[in-house]
């Protein structure tokens, strides 16, 4: 487990123990929140262009995933025992590899099925796209496992909540702060985010720490980004598609618009 020197930070090592924890505690709150407030950032889910097709802005996606890293950072600097009570290291390395590769696996597979159910077809996005759409991708599974899986998770169990509930209640917060649920929104995607929550919270109780849990995580994002052509790797409410809304203002199957003379357009 990592530890956080803090010989070398004034008055740090002065603060009782039961005080660092509730300052902590307050920061993973701030954590909780920052994460329900993804869409105002435009990052996580809600890195995409707006009805209008304006693309996101990159400073208050990247303003979001700092302030999640620093949030990370101040709860490991503040916390007394890190290294016994979260989880926030990456764990036995031949489980993070084997492991989080298979999660990937299955993840991509749950891409390609969900894309196939929602388009009759593979939806790949326009290259334009790409950069951002990694960097949203690898960013948020950081952020999402380090809060969730490393610091909610470990929290819990150090407490004494027994691990399954445990891995049970942070996923189903997990699931509720991704908004995934929201009117508008597929109800399926709701499942897979309450699955990558319960899935890699058995990984890291498994491996000691979430780095099969980001691996994992971190592939399944840019699966969906690579089968939906969306960078948030949410599919838009049917009939918002680009290809839906151009649709409807085509003529139907076998017909021929003609213009005022009678000739075909």
């Amino acid at each position: 487990m990592p530890t956080i020197d803090t010989s070398g930070l004034p008055g740090i090592d002065a603060i009782p123990d039961l005080l660092r924890v509730l300052m902590a505690l307050g920061i993973t709150l701030f954590l909780l929140i920052h994460r329900f407030d993804a869409e105002r950032f435009s990052a996580a889910e809600y890195d995409d262009t707006d009805r209008w097709g304006n693309p996101p802005s990159l400073l208050r996606r990247l303003a979001w995933y700092l302030l999640g890293l620093a949030g990370v950072l101040a709860v490991l600097v503040l916390h007394p025992s890190p290294g016994t009570d979260l989880y926030l290291s990456l764990g036995d390395r031949l489980g993070v590899l084997i492991l989080g590769l298979c999660y990937g696996a299955g993840g991509t597979l749950a891409a390609v099925a969900l894309a196939y159910w929602r388009y009759r077809h593979v939806r790949l996005p326009v290259i334009r796209s790409y950069p951002g759409a990694v960097l949203n991708a690898v960013a948020t599974a950081f952020v999402d496992e380090a809060v969730f899986r490393g610091i909610v998770f470990g929290m819990a169990i150090a407490i004494g909540v027994d691990p399954n509930l445990a891995n049970l209640a942070q996923a189903l917060l997990y699931a509720l702060a991704t908004r995934t649920g929201a009117p508008g929104r597929p109800k399926a995607m709701l499942l897979v985010m309450l699955a990558i929550g319960l899935l890699g919270g058995w990984l890291t109780g498994v491996t000691g720490g979430i780095g099969a849990a980001f691996l994992g995580h971190a592939i399944t994002r840019l699966a969906f980004f690579l089968t939906t052509g969306h960078p948030g790797g949410i599919p838009a409410p049917k009939g918002r598609e680009q290809e839906e809304i151009v649709g409807r203002a085509a003529p139907p199957e076998g017909w021929k618009a003609l213009d005022d003379s009678g000739e075909e357009a």
